[in-house]
């Protein structure tokens, strides 16, 4: 690489850094299997664009690193979907876009499950199962894991920006860059490997012993995405509560 093949990504990089001085942080809290790697792809072009200086995280960055007066924003999914979207996304090590190995305990659990309605069935009467879920990436991380105890959540929402839904993201995302100051400036990625979507060609379909097992395992996140969503109907206003309701394990196929 030549020396203006060298410089001209550095002056990108200031430039960018100098358009966001000044202006105040956002913080992009990328909870799994929420939509998140494609409003980082969409919005990470324009991160210092609109009204504030975007910060998208990573997967390991909670609420509790964000400091008081700085703002944040997040996406959330039925948790069936979400350990839907997890299960199958870790046995395919993460791709696409990029490859991440199975941890051993990850190994152990697709050797003995190799559908999610398979692992889903035996939560209530096998052990395997339920160290499996708490071996699986994305299906072992509930929303408390990114913004503590509903209590600690609440303390915060004098700084919460705006609150996503995957299942009505393309309502959604309009409305948080009008929020950011960003409208019209950028879209959502329509391709796989920008958006993390997974194949289409695996099984989906969830028993009815598979959802009510699982609608026990995730019973906090339940009560998470109802607190959720009643703030923002309060804040926002937006889609009817009964119909962001209806997005859940229909959506993925039950049987």
């Amino acid at each position: 690489m030549g020396l203006k093949g060298k410089v001209r990504p550095a002056l990108g990089r200031v430039r960018h850094a100098y358009r966001g001085r000044g202006k105040p942080r956002a913080h992009f809290l990328h909870v799994g299997k929420t939509g998140g790697t494609a409003l980082k792809t969409a919005l990470r072009p324009v991160a210092t664009a609109g009204s504030y200086r975007l910060d998208l995280h990573g997967h390991q960055f909670p609420l509790a690193r964000v400091r008081v007066g700085e703002r944040f924003f997040f996406a959330t999914r039925d948790p069936i979907a979400r350990f839907v979207s997890g299960f199958y996304s870790r046995q395919r090590r993460g791709e696409p876009p990029s490859r991440s190995p199975w941890s051993p305990g990850e190994v152990q659990a697709f050797q003995e499950f190799r559908t999610a309605n398979e692992l889903a069935e035996q939560i209530d009467s096998d052990s395997r199962a339920r160290q499996a879920m708490r071996a699986i990436v994305h299906v072992r991380s509930p929303y408390s894991s990114w913004f503590g105890p509903p209590d600690d959540f609440l303390e915060r929402l004098d700084d919460l920006l705006f609150i996503l839904r995957l299942e009505h993201l393309a309502d959604d995302f309009p409305r948080l860059l009008s929020r950011l100051g960003l409208e019209g400036r950028t879209a959502l990625p329509a391709d796989d490997g920008g958006s993390h979507r997974g194949a289409t060609a695996v099984d989906r379909t969830l028993s009815a012993r598979a959802v009510a097992n699982l609608r026990a395992w995730y019973e906090r996140d339940y009560r998470f995405i109802e607190l959720c969503e009643s703030i923002a109907a309060d804040l926002w206003g937006g889609h009817d509560t009964a119909e962001r309701k209806a997005s859940g394990p229909e959506a993925i196929g039950t049987a």
